[in-house]
């Protein structure tokens, strides 16, 4: 049996070596159990909904607790070219979560959740890449682009989700949310374009090993299917005034993106057989992988989105099926956290690790 001091051990070097990216957990668990409520399977989707929940509540105290005990910790990270973005993950992870629980009912939750959401991008979006690009005196920062830059794009297009799913049952705020999901649409797509050039003349300047295409790598499909839900989110919008602006206008570039990341897809299928299996790099658990299981749920949200507005049906049934190959990942990382955690515990209750 564990001991309290043994306990109290465990969670202070969970705090301290707590990943930033590790909401990406939340991400997928939240847009999986979207995935299954949307194709009728409600008991299944509550549960997933809450773990998307306990994770959240248990990340966030560990975050709140790294934040005050070790903030050199976070310093580093911040200025970290392949841990910063991941801060990101935070906005995602809570936006996604407010989503599943609109479609609920649980408004004000949710609302709360959307203000969180978006003050954190905001801060987010002007501190992590000053830390990240700007304040690299002498260095070049492209040389560390890489897939989880996506994730700025991510957590500002799941504030545009979030904003147009409540808008749909607002009252007197419905105009301000629709003009938030036009806003944080519109500008996540501009920063989609400028993550993508650096990510691409980092790959085609630098030399390319397959240590380095590590698995946040699909989160530029992951970027360009919560780019295509917010666009078809935004379309149907329709009692509010941006909403009636732009409701033939959204699905057509939500369609460019679904293609694109359609297009992503097997390429990154590719280039996961080209790392791990010509070239042997082993596959671990990572906090990295759940960036390879939210793309996946959100390709089948996009599927879903853009095949019921755009009135393509074959786009639903891609969908239905795409949903349980996102479940099947999502299970394969959930057991693989679990043993991840039970061998971390064993090891520090035998091997008690230094202080610091």
């Amino acid at each position: 049996m564990t001991r309290p001091s043994e306990a109290g051990e465990t969670l202070r070097r969970a705090a301290h070596d707590l990943h930033p990216a590790y909401f990406a957990l939340v991400m997928a668990t939240g847009i999986i159990s979207i995935d299954l409520r949307t194709i009728g399977m409600p008991a299944l989707s509550v549960a997933l909904m809450w773990v998307a929940a306990a994770g959240y509540a248990v990340l966030l105290a560990l975050t709140v607790w790294r934040v005050a005990a070790f903030p050199r910790k976070i310093r580093h990270d911040l200025h970290d070219l392949h841990r910063g973005f991941g801060f990101f993950t935070f906005t995602a992870g809570t936006n996604v979560l407010g989503t599943r629980l609109a479609l609920d009912g649980h408004g004000s939750t949710a609302t709360a959740l959307l203000a969180v959401g978006m003050l954190s991008w905001i801060l987010l979006g002007y501190a992590v890449p000053w830390a990240v690009v700007l304040s690299r005196r002498g260095q070049e920062p492209l040389g560390g682009a890489e897939g989880s830059w996506f994730v700025w794009v991510v957590g500002g297009q799941s504030v545009a989700v979030l904003a147009a799913t409540l808008e749909r049952t607002a009252g007197p705020g419905r105009d301000v949310l629709a003009l938030l999901a036009l806003v944080f649409w519109a500008v996540s797509i501009c920063i989609y374009g400028l993550v993508a050039i650096c990510v691409a003349l980092r790959l085609t300047v630098y030399a390319v090993r397959p240590g380095d295409l590590t698995p946040p790598y699909w989160v530029a499909m992951g970027a360009t299917a919560i780019s295509t839900v917010a666009g078809a989110q935004i379309a149907t919008m329709t009692s509010a005034p941006g909403g009636l602006g732009t409701r033939f206008f959204t699905p057509h570039v939500s369609l460019i993106f679904w293609a694109f990341g359609t297009w992503l897809y097997p390429a990154l299928i590719l280039v996961g057989w080209w790392r791990h299996v010509r070239h042997r790099v082993p596959l671990s658990y990572e906090p990295g992988l759940w960036s390879i299981v939210f793309p996946l749920g959100m390709y089948a949200a996009a599927c879903h989105s853009l095949g019921t507005v755009a009135e393509i049906p074959i786009l639903v049934g891609i969908g239905n099926v795409q949903v349980w190959v996102a479940f099947a990942a999502w299970l394969l990382g959930f057991v693989a956290l679990l043993g991840r955690l039970a061998e971390e515990c064993g090891l520090r209750r035998g091997h008690p690790g230094p202080g610091g």
